[in-house]
């Protein structure tokens, strides 16, 4: 008789965690094509013949009351994956950032036996340092992304390694501006001003409408400013285009490609999280900002231990890119920041300076590859 094909349990977030993920899993199936995959994740984990038993979007919320609403729902999906874990008894699992979901089914997971790698690692170097040993109890092995975790885990005595940081090989090569306008069909000549607003409904409802106000300004000084903005596909186009009305601005919505209109754009406004990294490898100015409820700006206030939020920042230990967070992100200071490095001159060239050594930083590409390497030592002798 012979065996079934090995399983493994892959559960991802929100888009940024599918996209890693699947990239991880078409490794792993180059490797070993004798693999099966299931558990959660988005349309590129679909893609890659993932059997996703629950969407990503169903735990794809952030934010103390944004969170609450959603336990329930949050907890039967957890529920879900151990109980299929349970039954089908995966030789490994890989676990993908979201590390309040993700911690806890670790838990369930080490209790079956279950081997746990952990790609992106959370953020506790940022705040929460203390569950670094929930995660020296739980993972077997912590797959970092960013070079100063590796060794801020290694001295905690968790099983870490740096591959490399996923985003370089997801953004496309560095061309001109024209370039990229070219590939978008955008005007070739015209001031370009790129808004990221975020990829969850909770961001555009609250950042983008201060990001359109900004647009409005720096549009009445620029004849012709093409306003242009990604639209991430958890997001409906109607959703951005309703903050738009009655501003004078017409956008130009482009689906998904956000790197590419940061590298079209003379600027862009970005909202904190992975798209700033993303936007950062473009080499293009960039204003980060971000907007939480009251609570949680306040909770996360009182537990943040780094002195930025954005990833660009920490990398290169310095203030390179402006972060205007809650009652600073209004439209007068972001168009005011956009003003100062939007020509050539020196504040600009300091800025581009700064973003080209973060992207020295972070390395090789090939994170994927050695993501995989890692995770196969995981898993039992393969059968001859």
């Amino acid at each position: 008789m012979t065996s079934s094909a090995p399983r493994i349990l892959v559960v991802a977030g929100e888009a940024s965690g599918d996209a890693h993920a699947s990239e991880l899993v078409a490794a792993l199936q180059a490797l070993r094509p004798d693999l099966t995959f299931f558990g959660m994740g988005g349309t590129r984990l679909a893609a890659r013949g993932v059997e996703l038993l629950f969407d990503a979007r169903e735990v794809s919320v952030m934010g103390i009351t944004e969170v609450l609403p959603r336990i329930p729902r949050i907890l039967r999906v957890l529920h879900g994956l151990a109980a299929a874990a349970a039954e089908r008894r995966p030789v490994c699992a890989i676990l993908v950032d979201i590390p309040d979901f993700n911690l806890r089914l670790a838990k369930k997971l080490k209790a079956m036996g279950i081997p746990v790698a952990y790609y992106v690692s959370p953020m506790i170097w940022a705040w929460r340092r203390g569950r670094v040993r929930t995660i020296k109890r739980l993972v077997d092995r912590m797959l970092c992304i960013l070079p100063f975790e590796e060794a801020f885990y290694r001295d905690a005595g968790v099983d870490a390694r740096y591959v490399g940081s996923p985003v370089v090989e997801q953004v496309p090569a560095p061309q001109s501006a024209a370039a990229f306008r070219a590939q978008l069909g955008l005007k070739p000549d015209a001031p370009t001003l790129a808004l990221l607003p975020g990829s969850r409904m909770s961001e555009i409802r609250r950042i983008l409408p201060t990001l359109v106000g900004a647009a409005r300004q720096l549009q009445a000084e620029r004849p012709g400013l093409q306003v242009v903005v990604p639209v991430a596909p958890t997001i409906a186009r109607e959703e951005v285009v309703s903050r738009f009305d009655g501003s004078g601005v017409t956008p130009i919505l482009v689906d998904g490609h956000a790197p590419e209109v940061v590298g079209a754009s003379d600027a862009a406004v970005v909202a904190s999280g992975t798209a700033v990294l993303e936007a950062g490898l473009m080499q293009r100015p960039l204003v980060v900002v971000y907007r939480v409820s009251r609570i949680t700006y306040w909770v996360g206030r009182l537990l943040l231990q780094v002195a930025f939020v954005s990833l660009v920042n920490l990398l290169a230990g310095r203030r390179v890119v402006p972060e205007l967070l809650q009652g600073e992100m209004t439209p007068e200071r972001i168009a005011e920041e956009v003003r100062q490095v939007w020509l050539p001159g020196a504040p600009r060239e300091a800025m581009v300076q700064g973003l080209a050594e973060v992207r020295e930083r972070l390395g090789e590409v090939g994170a994927a590859q050695r993501a995989a390497e890692a995770v196969l030592e995981l898993l039992p002798p393969r059968r001859v």
